[in-house]
């Protein structure tokens, strides 16, 4: 079945179960994938770490008469200078010590598909001639090898950085950026599409709990806020990473502020400095105390349940001496957490 985003905006998109959004800006991005999926020509997806952009390439791929062919996946950042000739193009057998056979390179693994190359910003020069020789020739020839091998590959590329002004300031060839950028789309970063935040949120806290064997956990209103004034300088990737993190620590039934990262909750804004903590209640009502209460009886229940009740082994989870846990556990009433039959 093709990936083909649907035309009812009332629900939210996804790929490969992850979801992606369902705000005016995504929509736009999501019509124009629609328009020009079926065409061979190279793309160049552009946007922040964590905006989704592989997301976005499979989704042309799944979406293209291609999507019964192989999406090749290739991070340009993880690739040695030395190795990425190799990774993209192949080698022959001897081309270089330990090439005990031959092996096709990730252009040939894409025939008949498409290849997506992230990170394209970080190839080196020396590499960036090649690759255009590539995308003129439809051809490849491996490393050690004399002779052109015939590719018939759609290409798609993600870029972090701006590439024309890369391109100004010489680190990036500018005939290569005009043969990646015939299509491009520019994905946005998450503050600027926040209302997709509120169903981001609750798609990841339940894939995660569910995913450590316990039942979906409603969020309250007041962590919503937190995340919504967040600016994710990660992007949909920080989000999942917090979610994930939520899922993993909190031991209440209602997801509540106590329960998010420190670096989420203690965030200033440099237009109001207020601290998210208080982003559901004027500033002289938030209490300090009653926060790192909060915060400190989530952590001390979750190192009790990961250790069985044993407080010898949640006090080092916590990295706090077993009597220092004892009495916190006294003072904040969680005696009923701990088993003192297997300490």
């Amino acid at each position: 079945m093709p990936l083909i985003v649907p035309d009812a905006y009332s629900s939210p998109y996804a790929i490969d179960s992850i979801v992606v959004g369902r705000s005016a800006r995504m929509r736009a991005v999501f019509d124009f994938v629609r328009v020009i999926a079926d065409s061979d020509s190279s793309v160049l997806v552009t946007g922040e770490t964590g905006t989704g952009k592989e997301l976005i390439a499979n989704l042309i791929h799944q979406s293209s008469s291609r999507r019964h062919k192989p999406f090749v996946p290739v991070s340009c950042a993880i690739l040695s200078e030395t190795l990425i000739e190799s990774e993209l193009f192949g080698h022959e057998r001897g081309a270089f010590t330990g090439a005990i056979k031959d092996r096709p390179g990730r252009f040939e693994l894409a025939h008949s598909g498409t290849i997506f190359l992230d990170d394209i910003d970080d190839v080196p020069l020396s590499m960036q001639v090649k690759l255009l020789r590539v995308l003129q020739s439809r051809s490849v020839e491996r490393l050690g090898g004399t002779r052109p091998i015939p590719v018939d590959v759609r290409v798609v590329t993600g870029s972090k950085r701006d590439l024309r002004q890369l391109v100004a300031d010489g680190k990036f060839r500018e005939d290569l950026f005009y043969r990646l950028n015939v299509i491009p789309i520019v994905l946005p970063p998450l503050r600027e599409r926040r209302e997709d935040i509120p169903m981001l949120v609750d798609h990841f806290v339940k894939r995660f709990f569910r995913q450590r064997g316990d039942d979906a956990r409603v969020v309250s209103p007041a962590v919503l806020q937190a995340f919504m004034r967040y600016p994710w300088p990660g992007n949909v990737r920080e989000l999942e990473n917090a979610c994930e993190r939520i899922a993993q620590t909190c031991t209440c039934d209602t997801v509540r502020i106590g329960c998010v990262p420190a670096t989420v909750l203690f965030h200033k804004y440099s237009d109001d400095h207020e601290p998210l903590v208080g982003a559901h209640a004027a500033p002289s009502s938030v209490s300090l105390d009653d926060r790192l209460r909060e915060v400190e009886t989530n952590l001390i229940s979750w190192a009790l349940k990961v250790s069985g009740g044993n407080k010898s082994k949640a006090a080092e989870l916590l990295q706090i001496k077993r009597s220092t846990l004892g009495d916190r556990i006294k003072k904040l009433d969680l005696a009923h957490l701990a088993s003192e039959a297997v300490d």
